[in-house]
């Protein structure tokens, strides 16, 4: 045990610090692409050519309401007040139906028809593939999270990013191949971006964007007495002592996972900094995006995704409030607010992406983990001024971008009333098995052995939505 705890010591020491994230496996390590399972070694590969090499998911933690968004509902406003035919006595102060008070326009050269609220968004809508059927298993948010996430509603199974890093490995070995951007804990927290079971090299690695420095957006990110010439003196010797002790372990893998993240974690100290540093940007490009915790955190997803980071998880969190978008009240008025600042941040990294010639092979993700209903839900006071929407997850709206997926295009619908969906509908896990697949995998043969079984992000279900495929 001694012997394990001077070890532990000297990696804490090394880099300042960074050894303490190695031993938490939550740094993506170069050989990302030769993936290890409680089986022994299973490489995966490509199992097709991918039409993406990226990812970046926009996600409006707390759910949008898809009725005031992407799929408008005329019936609304000839039946409000109504109850649905069907019986909501049993939710929570549920009203009858509540029209959408915002206005929704054809745009593009596809007529792809949104919200008034989201005006800079709508002059890319050539570009989107507005998904208006998708439905998901519950109408609450932990589960409801898990599912997107990690495509399971029970915790403790990897998230997306972390199979796709499992999967492909990384392009850049300074750099993880996951990342979240988070301003603060969500809902769940770090369970949204965890390798669980899967090699700890593959766990996200989260950086707090309330941070706009580049010290307090990564800690100990620069040693404060030794340059680098020191520290890879000092880093090597401590690989030494690593290797020694690998000798009397062999087939350790994770021994092995910690030992490469150190060395990553040094990597990271140079092209880290450079790489999360927006004060590089031009004026101009920053204020295209906003100066708010989204707008910067769409700003530096660009960034590393520019760099080689293979996922960018973008959580829509605002300080103090861990679901911004949980409208159970005064609907109108917050998604105003909420679509403003997410209709900014998410237009510019299109646009920018567009520029860079990056649309094609990245692939842009928007949505919640799922939608809010079409009839009013109202307070005590019963005040239909500031009347809300409640959980809503038999039928809401996501939108793709990029990375080979179809531009201008709206598929699938939800009936009349925008209760559920009826037609082409779209589960998470078919999702999960379409974005896989535009990333050129196979969603049931990218396994992980453990506990005696073979475990896959769309578990046993998933389908590929070929309607979406360009």
């Amino acid at each position: 045990m001694q012997l394990q705890r001077s070890r532990r010591e000297i990696l804490r020491q090394a880099a300042t610090g960074f050894g303490t994230i190695g031993l938490c496996g939550a740094l993506q390590s170069a050989s990302g692409s030769t993936p290890q399972s409680d089986g022994g070694s299973d490489p995966q590969v490509v199992h097709h050519p991918a039409r993406a090499k990226r990812v970046i998911f926009l996600f409006m933690n707390g759910a949008p309401s898809h009725v005031d968004t992407f799929d408008p509902k005329p019936l609304l406003a000839k039946h409000e007040g109504e109850s649905p035919s069907e019986d909501i006595a049993g939710k929570n102060r549920a009203a009858g139906y509540m029209p959408s008070p915002f206005k929704f326009t054809a745009h593009g050269d596809s007529g792809v028809v949104m919200s008034e609220l989201l005006p800079k968004l709508s002059k890319h809508a050539d570009d989107l593939c507005v998904i208006r059927s998708m439905h998901t298993d519950v109408p609450n948010h932990e589960p409801g999270l898990l599912l997107m996430q990690s495509g399971h509603q029970q915790p403790t199974r990897p998230s997306m990013g972390s199979w796709l890093s499992y999967g492909l490995g990384t392009e850049n070995e300074n750099l993880p191949a996951f990342v979240a951007l988070c301003p603060g804990l969500p809902v769940v927290g770090p369970q949204l971006w965890s390798s669980a079971f899967l090699p700890g090299q593959h766990q996200g690695i989260e950086v707090n964007t309330n941070h706009t420095e580049v010290e307090n957006l990564i800690s100990n990110i620069r040693h404060p007495n030794l340059n680098n010439t020191a520290q890879r003196k000092q880093l090597a010797l401590v690989q030494a002592l690593n290797a020694r002790h690998m000798d009397s372990r062999p087939g350790d893998a994770a021994l092995e996972t910690h030992i490469r993240s150190m060395e990553l974690a040094f990597q990271m100290q140079s092209e880290a900094s450079e790489a999360f540093d927006l004060s590089l940007e031009s004026k101009q490009t920053r204020e295209s995006y906003g100066d708010s915790e989204y707008g910067r955190s769409c700003l530096l997803g660009r960034r590393l995704l520019e760099r080689g980071v293979r996922v960018v998880q973008v959580f829509y969190v605002s300080k103090g409030q861990k679901q911004p978008w949980d409208t159970h009240k005064n609907n109108n008025q917050s998604h105003r607010t909420l679509c403003a600042d997410a209709d900014r941040g998410t237009a510019a990294l299109l646009h920018d992406l567009k520029n860079r010639g990056m649309l094609d092979d990245t692939l842009v993700i928007w949505g919640g983990e799922f939608g809010r209903t079409p009839y009013a839900q109202v307070d005590k006071s019963k005040d239909k001024r500031k009347a809300g929407r409640d959980h809503h997850h038999t039928g809401f709206s996501m939108f793709l971008a990029g990375g080979g997926i179809r531009g201008g295009v709206t598929h699938g619908s939800t009936d009349d009333f925008g209760m559920h969906a009826v037609e082409n509908r779209v589960h998470v896990h078919d999702l999960h098995a379409t974005i896989l697949h535009q990333m050129g995998i196979d969603h049931k043969r990218l396994t992980f052995r453990y506990s005696g079984r073979d475990y896959r992000l769309t578990d046993v279900h998933g389908r590929i939505v070929h309607n979406l495929i360009a």
